[in-house]
């Protein structure tokens, strides 16, 4: 039975009571309510389509919550995954297009191998890589990106997506004098709304309450007051000039990612066959590649450019003869009467032009549950891809088991990280054969299955049968949905993840790891959207600042204080003990990180006290030694042997003595080098050195006899 539960971890859920199937239903129903937003939401933040986010909070929540470890950990889109999914596309792909949607998908599936395997070989301990300050500093950041990366749909003006989220977002700020004042009014609506909900009570499903309130208003005000019209329909030769333009550039960083793309595997495969012509010849594509990479960007540069060009021009529809004619507000015929809209260019396809004087909604969405389709990896970007998969491997696993944690300090539940590993990465790898992205556990809806009583993993998958009716009823009756309302949605979610705490506090007491964390955050927002590569520089300065650590562990010459307790003559200004004898405090294991420091330690104290007859190594922090630092003692002891100085430790741990004994080192230094601890120490030594009445019987030493 053991060995079928840990096949089938869902086995623990049986038998199920009726209160069990109950609580799970209305729990699971609950949940729903905030998923199909949320994932609609989120999807839109990973540069997909709002059908995709509902795909992936279906076969994802389904396996997740089959072969997962929590009870109430509910997996899904989840903000942070959705944009570091976006960010590490967009530079391969344009959003919403096909390829984009392809290498999403193949991304999620990438995540999942990488979060099985590491559940499968037990290296779930990695994530400890991880820092405390590491992750605050880098969520505050990720938080900030993602809420800020809203605003555009908040005051409907566009967002160019560029290699440069500041650039971005500075071109967003400046676009402020032109706010779509009706899209503002939905934004700040849904917001007073859902703070007004969730004031009143938690449990009122405030998010869907929302949406359904701001679906009905949209419609009904017909908030979307869009119209198609042929490009010779606008009078206005060099506004028709730019649409061009911006139709041509759009779709040369298409075909020329494609070809970027075409190289890159001709490259694998010259590199693959090998031999000084094929070698030769991957070199000179790379650097066709290269030179096509920056023309890419100088195209989209010139593409975001012309976008926000083309929405800053405001236009009014004249009718005529020949039909809707679009004229300039400054520009309209005296003898000609316009609509009284304002309308600003919304998007182009082919010889069609669309104007939009409303704002965004979701618009269509495909009606019907997700294929099964093997998601095709492109071979030529599996290594490119590869670090950010890495890093949304970590970020996710931390995110579902710090959540599954915390929900199971209330309810006593173990946690299983292994298991959640597999599980995570399971629910990753089928959902990429069902049109998902990547998705993690959500602190967000796993609270509300907390708090609402949810028993057994079953909720989930009632959630995820809320999503298939939607799927399968519903979409036509969310076309209207505005785009802010989405918006808002996201930024609420986000905005209470930044905490400033965490890191002020470290500062007391951990200044280094406060500011790395401090680096981690500002480095993130600088390399946004590749926000990846923020903490992957906050690990990167985390192991160095242990290995600086471990390399110079904590030393200090020991004096005595005024209660009779040791400590550090620097940090406590002390005066020292004795001139015959040094106790020196050793606060590391002695590998061949640190020994060379360990020696500086030792000679420096016995070029400081020159009368000193005997050093005592307080070795009570000394966890491990390996072959280095047995070598290094014996060095030192012959050192100071020739010197007439005794070596000597106390408060040895036994895994500690027993190398010293094994190696035979305890033999060469005597019995009395050790001592049981650092106390029993001082006072055999005090009696040797202090005394009127000399006892060097303890201190094994021919020059401490003598004394």
């Amino acid at each position: 039975m053991n060995i079928l539960k840990s096949l089938f971890p869902f086995l623990r859920w049986f038998p199920m009571s009726r209160d069990t199937v109950r609580s799970d239903t209305v729990s699971g129903i609950t949940v729903a309510l905030v998923l199909v937003p949320q994932s609609m939401a989120y999807a839109q933040l990973a540069g997909l389509p709002v059908v995709y986010g509902l795909y992936a909070a279906f076969i994802p929540v389904i396996v997740a919550s089959l072969w997962g470890s929590s009870n109430q950990l509910h997996t899904g889109p989840v903000a942070m995954l959705s944009l570091m999914s976006a960010a590490a596309l967009i530079p391969f792909a344009t959003p919403g297009s096909p390829d984009f949607i392809q290498l999403s998908i193949m991304l999620a599936l990438m995540v999942g191998v990488l979060r099985m395997a590491l559940g499968l070989f037990k290296l779930g301990a990695i994530v400890n890589l991880l820092s405390s300050p590491v992750i605050v500093g880098f969520t505050n950041a990720a938080a900030l990106i993602i809420g800020m990366s809203q605003l555009s749909k908040i005051i409907g003006v566009p967002f160019p997506r560029s290699d440069s989220y500041l650039n971005d977002l500075w071109v967003v700020l400046t676009q402020l004098t032109e706010v779509h004042w009706f899209t503002l009014a939905f934004a700040v609506g849904t917001w007073i709304l859902m703070a007004g909900l969730k004031k009143i009570s938690s449990s009122i499903p405030a998010v869907l309450i929302a949406v359904v309130v701001a679906t009905i208003v949209s419609a009904v005000t017909n908030y979307e007051d869009k119209q198609t019209i042929a490009i010779s329909q606008i009078n206005d030769a060099r506004m028709v000039q730019s649409i061009k333009d911006y139709e041509a550039n759009k779709k040369s960083v298409s075909d020329l990612t494609e070809q970027m793309a075409s190289i890159g595997r001709e490259i694998k495969k010259f590199e693959a066959e090998g031999g000084l012509s094929n070698i030769t010849r991957a070199e000179q594509l790379r650097a066709q590649s290269a030179s096509l990479e920056y023309e890419v960007n100088l195209l989209k540069t010139l593409t975001n450019e012309r976008r926000v060009e083309l929405h800053h021009l405001q236009f009014q529809a004249v009718s005529s003869a020949e039909g809707i004619i679009l004229y300039q507000l400054d520009n309209i015929p005296d003898n000609a009467e316009g609509d009284g809209k304002v309308w600003r260019f919304s998007n182009i396809a082919g010889h069609q032009a669309v104007f939009s004087a409303g704002g965004a909604v979701v618009g269509d969405i495909p009606k019907g549950l997700p294929s099964f389709a093997v998601p095709e990896m492109r071979m030529d970007l599996l290594l490119a891809l590869l670090p950010a998969a890495l890093v949304m491997a970590l970020i996710g696993f931390m995110e579902a088991t710090s959540i599954s944690k915390a929900i199971a300090t209330d309810t006593g539940e173990r946690v299983d990280t292994g298991k959640e590993l597999i599980g995570q990465g399971m629910a990753n790898i089928a959902g990429s054969f069902f049109g998902s992205y990547t998705v993690s556990g959500s602190f967000s809806r796993s609270a509300v299955a907390a708090r609402t009583g949810a028993k057994t993993g079953l909720f989930a998958i009632i959630s995820a049968l809320a999503v298939v009716l939607v799927l399968l009823f519903f979409t036509e009756y969310l076309y209207h949905l505005p785009q802010a309302v989405l918006a808002v949605i996201v930024m609420m979610a986000v905005f209470s993840l930044i905490r400033i705490k965490p890191l002020t506090d470290a500062w007391k007491f951990d200044r280094i790891g406060s500011l790395i964390g401090i680096i981690t955050f500002f480095t993130t927002l600088y390399m946004a959207p590749s926000i990846a590569d923020g903490i992957l520089l906050g690990i990167a300065l985390t192991i160095v600042d242990y290995l600086i650590r471990t390399m110079k562990p904590r030393t200090d010459i020991l004096g005595r204080k005024a209660d009779g307790t040791l400590g550090g003559i620097k940090a406590n200004q002390l005066e020292p003990i004795s001139e015959y004898y040094v106790p020196v405090r050793f606060d590391g294991s002695l590998t061949f990180m640190n020994v060379a420091y360990f020696e500086d330690m030792i000679l420096e104290a016995h070029s400081k006290f020159l009368k000193a007859k005997t050093i005592l190594i307080v070795g009570s922090g000394i966890n491990e030694i390996d072959a280095s630092g047995e070598e290094k003692i014996r060095e030192i002891f012959i050192r100071l042997k020739d010197n007439n100085v005794h070596l000597a430790f106390s408060g040895l741990k036994n895994q500690v003595m027993t190398v010293f004994t094994q190696s035979g080192l305890a033999t060469e230094l005597g019995e009395g080098a050790f001592f049981k601890n650092k106390e029993t120490a001082m006072q055999a030594l005090s009696n040797c050195y202090d005394s009127e009445q000399p006892d060097c019987s303890q201190v094994n030493n021919e020059h401490t006899k003598n004394a």
